[in-house]
């Protein structure tokens, strides 16, 4: 692939349609592909543009709905938002996690055999939804044959060189914010920015880095009733959570995070003032109560947390009736500040937890245990009523030992004894590997994959290993994983605890049988005596 600065194709003449399709995925809030219709419309309003979101039709009906888009619109442009594109990706509506654990460690024959085959469902969904998103853009071409195809998104963002390689011939494949790409587009693509993939249309892929910097301080409150215009299905979404963002970039080197590749190492702001305008428009227009801070974390840096105070304080001249959630780092967290996001509904504190600070300094996560759990305490003094504290625990992470589950386990109680039991809700993860990060990096270096392995395989054996969860301290959690599920499935009260914390309940139960010296296989002697 070559580096080209200045690309020219056969539209250079000014857009003057674009037909947007959010590609198939859970019903969720399309934030994105709004944010770039938003700004296409602000600095050239004479283009005619509409939202068609495939979530929302029927699977039997949406190559039609597509074809008569396409007809009826005539678009010079058709950008296509691709969300999700591995198959043990998070995913409300799957349980690749269950499958896994299932097959791995259930000691009962018949779950193992089921999740063999829920697994081959899960691989076969993928496998016929990757087929068909490609599907859809070559009917584009085919109906649209002097159109240009634009493609980005999350998957999009990771997989970009996978994407270009399947595309159209004359398609675009946007990497991480695409505002400025989307402008540069639309005006003809002739001196065009950002970082994306070009595929000709004599096929061969061309490749750019993003040379400059998109200024976020431009993305002013989005125009809602223009929104509603063009995307006649914006009232679906109104009962839900709407996603907004304060920032891109991230100057962190967590070893299992892309967000400071795909968005830039140097964290750019929105206007506050704008940012409350969004969400007030939201609230009082639109009735809109939960609000989703979309950003890498919502306050990080120092610099973020002041920008986020000036936030709250927006919010709070509004008097804006909210709940608001979104990924937090406490390291710079104030008194004051606590108080202003409980003052503002903050509706529950998440945010990456382990109880051991070598394995947040493994993952190269940058901030003391210590000074999280002081920040835990300044929440509890300034305004704490019953907000629930989300922990988001990559056990098994590389380094994970017996010693440092045990330490985790201890935080959690003292978690319980500040926040009380039920307010604690633990949630079990396991770091999904991605390309391209330290932590691939250093399972390849240590051979647990493969130097050529392909992230986006179908092999469910591979799929299986890009869930980080290995010997020797693998059965043990999915056992307990396992346990609690099995608990909360025969007990039809739904207030019956919660699988997170009975599983860390479990793991702590079944460190308790072993001596404190133990050798990790002991774990496997223990629990498969138990089964």
């Amino acid at each position: 692939m070559k580096n080209k600065e200045k690309t020219t194709g056969n539209q250079e003449k000014q857009t003057t349609s674009i037909l947007y399709v959010r590609l198939p995925c859970w019903k969720i809030y399309p934030g994105g592909v709004i944010y770039v219709a938003d700004y296409i419309h602000k600095q050239r309003p004479d283009i005619q543009q509409h939202l068609l979101d495939l979530a929302l039709v029927a699977p039997s009906e949406r190559k039609r709905v597509l074809r008569e888009h396409i007809t009826d619109m005539q678009p010079d442009v058709v950008a296509f938002s691709w969300r999700n594109m591995q198959s043990f990706g998070p995913h409300p509506e799957d349980d690749a996690l269950g499958v896994v654990m299932n097959f791995d460690h259930s000691p009962n024959l018949f779950r193992r055999i089921k999740a063999a085959k829920d697994a081959f469902s899960i691989v076969s969904d993928y496998t016929l939804s990757r087929l068909r998103n490609f599907g859809y853009m070559k009917m584009v071409r085919k109906m649209l044959p002097d159109s240009r195809i634009v493609v980005g998104g999350t998957a999009v963002s990771i997989f970009g060189k996978y994407v270009a390689e399947k595309c159209p011939p004359d398609t675009i494949i946007v990497i991480g914010e695409g505002e400025d790409t989307m402008l540069s587009i639309v005006d003809g693509f002739t001196t065009p920015v950002g970082e994306y993939f070009h595929k000709g249309r004599d096929g061969q892929v061309e490749h750019r880095e993003r040379a400059e910097v998109f200024d976020l301080s431009r993305l002013s409150a989005v125009d809602f009733p223009y929104v509603e215009s063009i995307f006649p299905d914006f009232s679906s979404y109104l009962g839900g959570d709407f996603g907004v963002h304060t920032k891109r970039g991230c100057p962190l080197q967590c070893h299992f995070c892309l967000y400071n590749k795909i968005e830039g190492a140097a964290q750019r702001y929105r206007d506050p003032v704008e940012i409350a305008n969004e969400v007030d428009t939201l609230n009082k227009r639109y009735g809109v109560k939960n609000i989703w801070f979309t950003d890498a974390q919502f306050c990080s840096t120092k610099r973020s947390t002041e920008h986020v105070e000036q936030i709250l304080d927006e919010l709070l001249a509004r008097k804006t009736d909210i709940s608001w959630s979104g990924y937090l780092r406490l390291n710079h967290l104030t008194p004051g500040i606590a108080h202003k996001m409980l003052a503002t509904g903050m509706g529950s504190l998440d945010l990456s937890f382990t109880g051991s600070q070598e394995i947040i300094d493994k993952l190269t996560l940058g901030y003391k245990l210590e000074q999280q759990m002081d920040a835990f305490r300044m929440f509890r003094e300034n305004g704490y009523t019953n907000q629930k504290i989300k922990l988001y625990m990559p056990l098994n992470a590389p380094g994970e030992t017996i010693a440092t589950l045990r330490k985790t386990i201890d935080k959690i109680k003292e978690l319980y004894d500040l926040f009380g039991r039920d307010n604690v809700l633990p949630f079990i993860f396991f770091i999904g590997i991605q390309p391209n990060t330290p932590v691939e990096r250093l399972l390849i270096g240590e051979g647990y994959l493969k130097p050529d392995y392909n992230p986006l395989t179908l092999n469910p054996f591979v799929i299986k290993k890009l869930l980080y969860n290995p010997q020797p301290l693998g059965r043990l959690i999915g056992r307990a994983y396992l346990e609690a599920i099995e608990f909360s499935d025969i007990t039809l009260d739904p207030y019956s605890e919660y699988i997170g914390r009975a599983t860390m309940d479990i793991i702590e139960r079944e460190l308790n049988k072993m001596a404190p010296t133990a050798k990790p296989k002991r774990v496997f002697r223990i629990l498969e005596a138990k089964a």
